[in-house]
């Protein structure tokens, strides 16, 4: 028999005022900026607290434009999904009774915040009930990592992430319609968890549960076609800067592409890189997809999921500080053992100083005496390539041997995988043990 509603959702509570706490300390890291450092570009990157939000009300001019609609040159559109367009068109709307531009941008940013870190407690709270009971403390990965704190509001990424923990609670009680509509919602917030459809199509495949997948693709296309369709009809060039900006945009900051390119490598620094992340990165999933209908045992959806998307972050052309947060959750799902995540955040908060130091160096700001050079930011490039790689060999391991998984060894099967939770193999390429 489960206890009354009530108590269950106090077992939440101290979980929600941590992700609070985390929310909250994000916020005060980025004080020196919030009160005045974003008029100096210098100070902004000594002070680690750079932000996309603030600027980019300026820049898109969303004082007195709408975005996508916008009569504005095409590379001074907002370059995101319609959802999160959305999310910044409504907050200028509220912050434009604001006498003067500067306080309705320095408004514009509070605002921001305070719903990233709304977002950032529903995604915690959320995750510890994707968890289960017995693992639901691992969600405090999520609310007081360092790296979630360090880059909690560079960017929107955290409304993104609280879709996807509500598409994988959604997936996990089977409710397969709810988890197309969030998952849908989802990639029209930020394009990576379109990666998670891949997670489940394997899974898919590998136990004929073809109706909740076929169920939760439709729901997945119906809201994304229902959100986008009037920006694509009524507001094209501006809907599709999104997706022109992403396809013809160069090697970026944190990618590895950006190391070879530096010192010159062949191929590897010379070759398109759209293409060499593109052959690279379905290299990976085809050897996801090898693992998992060749395992001894049906691999968890969340291990799938993880390895997915690092595989998606590790040969992207760009690879933000932010980014961080679209795998703090998935990292702790698959494999929550303290050590490795550890490690891996070292070099996360390594790598969220490191930036700002090289972009100090680098023109128009030629700071060199305040910043770093080259190999020591490379350094830090490779810190995140290394302990990823490191969490996802472990995966691997975990599911090449699943007496070696801690989420397993507690006597469950797949406490997020709904639909494949406790199912028979119908298809592998190797025989399943029994």
């Amino acid at each position: 028999m489960k206890p009354p509603v009530h108590i269950r959702a106090a077992s939440y509570l101290p979980l929600g005022l941590f992700a609070a706490l985390g929310a909250t300390l994000a916020y005060l890291f980025r004080l020196p900026c919030r009160t005045g450092g974003w008029n100096d570009q210098v100070t902004t990157y000594t002070s680690f607290c750079y932000t996309d939000i603030y600027p980019l009300y300026f820049d898109r001019q969303l004082s007195t434009e709408n975005p996508y609609f916008a009569q504005v040159p095409f590379d001074k559109q907002v370059e995101y999904p319609v959802v999160l367009g959305e999310v910044m068109q409504v907050i200028a709307w509220l912050v434009r009774s604001a006498e003067g531009v500067a306080a309705q941008g320095v408004r514009f940013y509070d605002i921001t915040v305070v719903l990233l870190g709304v977002c950032l407690v529903i995604g915690v709270l959320l995750m510890a009930a994707v968890a289960g009971p017995t693992r639901r403390w691992d969600a405090l990965w999520y609310a007081l990592a360092p790296s979630v704190i360090l880059a909690a509001y560079i960017n929107w990424d955290l409304v993104a992430g609280a879709l996807s923990m509500g598409m994988l609670l959604a997936w996990a009680r089977k409710r397969q319609v709810l988890a197309g509509v969030l998952l849908g919602l989802a990639i029209a917030t930020k394009f990576y968890p379109l990666m998670f459809l891949g997670a489940l199509f394997l899974l898919t495949v590998r136990t004929a549960r073809w109706r909740p997948f076929i169920v939760t693709v439709a729901g997945a296309v119906t809201a994304w076609l229902l959100v986008n369709l009037p920006f694509m009809i009524f507001a094209w060039d501006g809907w599709r800067r999104f997706y022109f900006f992403s396809q013809e945009r160069g090697v970026d900051w944190g990618s590895p592409w950006l190391f070879f390119q530096n010192k010159g490598w062949p191929v590897l620094g010379t070759a398109d890189v759209s293409l060499l992340g593109t052959a690279s990165l379905a290299v990976l999933c085809l050897g996801i997809a090898v693992l998992t209908l060749a395992a001894p045992r049906r691999p968890r959806l969340a291990q799938i999921c993880f390895l997915a998307l690092a595989a998606f972050m590790m040969t992207n052309k760009v690879w933000s500080p932010q980014f961080v947060l679209w795998l703090v959750p998935f990292a702790v799902l698959a494999r929550p053992n303290w050590k490795p995540l550890a490690l891996w955040q070292v070099a996360e908060v390594w790598y969220f100083f490191a930036i700002w130091l090289y972009l100090l160096a680098q023109p128009p700001l030629d700071r060199a005496d305040l910043g770093i050079g080259d190999d020591t930011y490379f350094t830090a490039v490779w810190g995140r390539v290394i302990t990823i790689g490191i969490m996802m060999a472990f995966v691997v391991r975990d599911i090449l041997r699943p007496d070696k998984d801690v989420v397993r060894q507690g006597g469950v099967d797949d406490q997020i995988g709904g639909v494949f939770d406790e199912a028979r193999d119908r298809y592998t390429l190797l025989p399943a043990s029994r």
